[in-house]
């Protein structure tokens, strides 16, 4: 007997768990890369051998030693413990600043197809403006009129990134309010709430979970750009952009500096791209 719809997220942990070992190589790596990147997250007190912003004048510019195993910087500051710290910010722009605008997004494209009419036809030149301006540009010019710092990265996120997740559940919902359960459930007489929320958006959901993965690649690598630029967190705070940027200055002396943050970078954007991939061939997701 097969599921009916309104179940599909909430047996999408045991969907995943079924697989077992035949899960997608792509999802048993990039699972792993990001679990253990966030464990790191998490025990950074344990687990750095140093204080991330205390400075040690004695120690500048050191090399890669078994003291310091990914080198100090200009400030003698531990590389390695600054890494583990910094990784609380970047997976906290990452997954932060995507949930607000997942879930504007989705409340959106399912008001906006559900509705249809004059409804859709507003939300949707809402939509049409917002998409018209460069996503890096808007953020930026968001970010200015704030002023730099971490909440104004996620007011600007939130404020422009809801835009791919309301296009993804609008065409979803397009589709499924036109379904036979849908129709069902409107013959038994059940309110257009129940049915947006548990009827439609359960089977509408499923693609936007996967690209959100993606996402959080995506809003990384720009949290990470912003603070290179000085519009996102700032110094001292241990945060990969900034570490790259305040390394840039020493890359001939000093490589390490910049060059363990940007493999940082890459390796947590690794973890989450392959994650994305794997649940997109698990769930059979094609586009």
């Amino acid at each position: 007997m097969s599921l009916t719809p309104t179940h599909r997220v909430a047996t999408l942990p045991f969907r995943l768990a079924a697989h077992g070992l035949a899960a997608p190589a792509a999802l048993k790596l990039g699972a792993a890369i990001s679990l253990a990147w966030l464990f790191l997250a998490v025990a950074a007190p344990l687990i750095a051998p140093y204080d991330p912003i205390a400075q040690d004048l004695g120690q500048t510019l050191r090399h890669p030693s078994l003291a310091h195993w990914l080198g100090t910087d200009n400030f003698g500051r531990d590389v390695l413990t600054r890494i583990i710290w910094g990784a609380r910010l970047d997976l906290a722009m990452g997954l932060l600043g995507v949930i607000v605008p997942f879930i504007l997004g989705s409340a959106v494209g399912l008001v906006a197809g559900y509705f249809g009419g004059i409804v859709d036809t507003l939300l949707m030149r809402l939509l049409d403006i917002t998409i018209s301006f460069p996503f890096f540009v808007l953020v930026i010019a968001i970010i200015s009129v704030l002023g730099a710092g971490l909440i104004s990265f996620f007011i600007a996120v939130s404020l422009v990134g809801w835009v791919s997740y309301a296009r993804l559940i609008r065409g979803q919902t397009l589709v499924l309010k036109h379904s036979d359960f849908v129709l069902a459930a409107r013959n038994l007489g059940y309110s257009r709430l129940r049915i947006m929320a548990r009827h439609i958006l359960p089977n509408a959901v499923l693609p936007a979970i996967v690209f959100s993965m993606s996402d959080v690649v995506l809003t990384i690598l720009l949290g990470s750009s912003l603070s290179y630029l000085g519009l996102g967190v700032q110094p001292p705070a241990a945060e990969w952009g900034v570490m790259i940027a305040e390394g840039q200055t020493f890359l001939a002396s000093a490589w390490w500096i910049s060059f363990f943050p940007g493999l940082a970078i890459v390796t947590l954007a690794l973890g989450f791209s392959l994650l994305a991939d794997g649940l997109a061939e698990t769930l059979g997701i094609r586009e």
